[in-house]
């Protein structure tokens, strides 16, 4: 038996570096969204501050280990055999649950699962122990820090509301004061903001950092016996105060005399600070179980006594962590930070909801985020009511967004946000925590962070009406996953640790293998998943401002848009053939994935007119009128994907010999149509356009010669008028699918001037 036990702490320490990659991964948003992006500095830049604050933050955590150990149950209630499933429960569920949001990227808290993981297998193991003593639900409270439990789970939820207002008033002011052009203000006013922000900063790092150092609680001669804690704890306004004035004038010296941006240091001082805070607070929802357990496991151990009487009561008293622990972790987040691709695609998540310009929004609008926006379509307009029109045009000059103009380097991508915006994030967020931390009040780091930003971007006309509705669906979509973390993490620990105690010596390598299983096939799905992403060609924007040089930037579109729908065209005949469900699934989804992207680039003509002289206004037609034929073309191909996979799904006759046959025919002369048109296009030989252009009378006829057959065999001897009916469809769609094509065809021949070579032709391969 004490094999097992030695076998789950082995599987804990694994579990624990597991769980350090996934839950960086997901936390790494926290303190890199407002450096990355605001694009203060280079990327390289921002990840060695993140990097350096999150190795200081781990060696800084050691107090914030307690919430394992005593913050969810009591542990004198427990036994080490019964403390021990607790604790793998609450691994195995942890890692699990992090790496799938972290798959979906999707930012959730890792504070929020820890606790509500601990909660969960504590009560189940606590509901098993009453029911064997006989005992009845009320002795529930003997076994759960209900208390506790009950002010971190309210700490949290209202950290999600303050966070949010909090972080809209001080933008809206902090935006009142400075405009987008904050640079052109007087220096005092740059010097003020920047005093205000580091102050806030800086304290909280004191508060974050040096209250969890192993010499805070030792009294200091020179604080006259006072220790570190308490000094911070008493002199709080003195400190402020001086720090207020001496960051003032330093950053007026900055400004002055340095000629600094003290915009940036500010974001570089607080990206290091929110990482400090991340190491040092959520490191525990990482490692906290696993050393819980292993110094559950050594005083066990040197005890001698039955693990089913060798009582949990030392865990209350406090114990500090062992440093070079602390620093294997610290060394293992910052590796995560620097490798992980499922970290980036999280940040990309809460950059896109809160970017100042136009994304393409992941997030489809519901029923809540229309409501939410028509509310505050009326509380504005309201406003507008009550505040003098003069007070009114004043504000909205101060949030007007100057234009930008990128002709000359189209390579660059603006910032999701400026400066100002990413410098207030960074501020609130860090003043926040700084204030729960000192009151000793647990909090979720990502909740606080996301929702500041959130409500900086909603206070800043982020989420104008073109917008809105994706972008507060995002956000309801995010807090959703929020609650679903909490339910999630109580029922799967809970059903985790009832399985372990039905039998241990089963469960625990069975859970093991399945774990490792599950994550396993979630990192080579993530990986393929990116592969694809980067094979698969995608479309791309037109910018130039004339028609040739739409006719030649555009080439790598069309084809990449035959050659998909030629696949397409082909699986879905072949699905038919094979009664393929499967494939013919997938082929709904590739159509799907095709049309977002024309959409994508339909939804970009105004951007695309905007840019253009006036002398070349017929570029646009062009532009138009290709998109338009595209839009034809997928339409066509949406059609026959989805009656076919329509008819095999519902289990219909399959189509006879001779119709397969028909249709592969038809199928093999698209491929030759869709093959010598993308080679045209490939080699931008469009002269040879003309020539498969006169061919279309031969297809057509081809195609009008198969529904006369049919119609044929549907007066003598078709029996299936489901089957009649697809034919007809797919025949009819086809040569709908014919003209789309041919008529583009016919757009690139009209339109190009052989005499005219474009300046770069961009190599495909690059």
């Amino acid at each position: 038996m004490d094999n097992i036990y030695l076998l789950m702490i082995i599987a804990l320490a694994v579990l624990a570096v597991a769980d350090l990659v996934v839950g960086v991964s997901n936390d790494a948003v926290n303190f890199l969204n407002s450096a990355i992006g605001s694009k203060a500095v280079s990327f390289k830049t921002i990840m060695i501050v993140a990097s350096v604050g999150v190795a200081v933050g781990a060696v800084f955590s050691s107090g914030m280990m307690e919430v394992a150990r005593k913050g969810i149950f009591n542990p004198h209630e427990f036994m080490f055999s019964e403390i021990m499933i607790i604790f793998m429960a609450v691994m195995i569920t942890d890692i699990l649950l992090l790496d799938f949001f972290n798959s979906v990227g999707m930012p959730t808290s890792t504070t929020v699962s820890i606790v509500f993981e601990l909660l969960g297998a504590s009560v189940a193991m606590s509901l098993i122990k009453i029911g064997h003593d006989g005992g009845s639900f009320t002795d529930l409270v003997n076994y759960i820090n209900t208390s506790k439990a009950a002010e971190i789970i309210f700490g949290i939820l209202l950290s999600v509301v303050v966070a949010f207002s909090i972080g809209a008033a001080v933008q809206w002011v902090a935006r009142l004061m400075l405009s987008y052009n904050f640079e052109k203000k007087a220096n005092w006013v740059g010097a003020l903001f920047g005093g205000m922000a580091l102050t806030s900063i800086t304290y909280f790092i004191f508060i974050k950092g040096l209250k969890g150092m192993a010499f805070a609680d030792d009294p200091i001669a020179m604080l006259n016996g006072a220790t570190t804690n308490e000094f911070l704890d008493n002199q709080v306004i003195l400190i402020l105060l001086s720090s207020l004035v001496l960051w003032t004038l330093f950053s007026y010296l900055l400004i002055t005399v340095v000629k600094a941006n003290i915009y940036k240091l500010v974001i570089l001082v607080g990206t290091f600070a929110l990482a400090l805070a991340f190491a040092g607070n959520d490191l525990v929802n990482f490692i906290g179980v696993p050393i819980a357990g292993w110094l559950s496991y050594t005083t066990w151990a040197a005890s001698g006594l039955p693990a089913e009487t060798f009582s949990m009561g030392f865990l209350a008293d406090k114990v500090a962590t062992p440093t070079y622990l602390l620093v294997g972790a610290g060394l293992i987040m910052v590796a995560t930070l620097w490798f992980s691709s499922k970290a980036k695609a999280v940040v990309k998540t809460s950059l896109d909801l809160s970017s100042q310009g136009e994304t393409k929004e992941r997030f489809q609008p519901n029923f809540l985020s229309r409501s939410f926006v028509r509310f505050a379509v009326l509380g504005s307009q309201m406003s507008a009511y009550v505040l003098p029109t003069s007070w009114q045009a004043k504000i909205d000059k101060q949030f007007e967004i100057p234009v930008y103009n990128l002709n000359k380097d189209k390579t660059y991508e603006l910032p999701a946000f400026d400066l100002v915006r990413a410098a207030v994030n960074l501020m609130v967020a860090a003043v926040l925590i700084s204030v729960a931390t000192s009151m000793k009040l647990p909090l979720s780091t990502t909740y606080v962070t996301f929702m500041v930003a959130m409500g900086s971007s909603l206070a800043d006309r982020a989420w104008g009406a073109e917008s809105a509705v994706y972008r507060v669906a995002g956000v309801l979509n995010v807090i959703g996953g929020w609650f679903v973390t909490a339910f999630i993490a109580f029922v799967a620990a809970a059903i985790i640790a009832y399985l372990l105690n039905w039998n241990v010596n089963v469960m625990v390598p069975v859970l093991l293998l399945f774990a490792g299983v599950l994550l396993v096939r979630n990192y080579i799905s993530h990986n393929k998943k990116s592969k694809e992403l980067k094979a698969e060609d995608s479309l791309t924007r037109a910018e130039s401002s004339s028609i040739q040089g739409v006719i030649h930037e555009s080439t790598n579109n069309i084809a990449n848009v035959i050659k998909r729908g030629n696949r397409i065209y082909t699986n879905a005949i072949n699905g038919l053939a094979k009664q393929d469900l499967s494939l013919l699934k997938k082929n709904k989804k590739q159509v799907v994935k095709l049309g977002n992207e024309i959409d994508e680039l339909r939804d970009n003509i105004f951007y695309f007119i905007k840019n253009l002289d006036e002398s070349s206004v017929a570029a646009s037609n062009f532009y138009i009128n290709v998109l338009g034929y595209l839009q034809d073309i997928i339409q066509s191909l949406e059609y026959i994907s989805k009656v076919s996979h329509k008819h095999v799904n519902n289990n219909h006759k399959k189509l006879k010999f001779s119709q397969i046959k028909e249709l592969k025919e038809v199928d093999a002369r698209f491929e030759r149509l869709f093959q010598n048109t993308k080679a045209a296009f490939d080699s931008r030989s469009f002269e040879e356009i003309g020539e498969i252009l006169s061919r279309k009378k031969e297809i057509t006829d081809m195609v009008t010669q198969k529904i006369h057959k049919q119609v044929e065999r549907t007066r003598t001897e078709e029996s299936s008028p489901k089957n009649t009916t697809l034919y007809f469809s797919i025949l009819l769609e086809t040569k709908d699918l014919l003209n789309a094509t041919m008529n583009l065809l016919e757009e690139y021949h009209n339109a190009h001037d052989s005499s005219v070579e474009p300046a770069t032709v961009p190599d495909p391969e690059e």
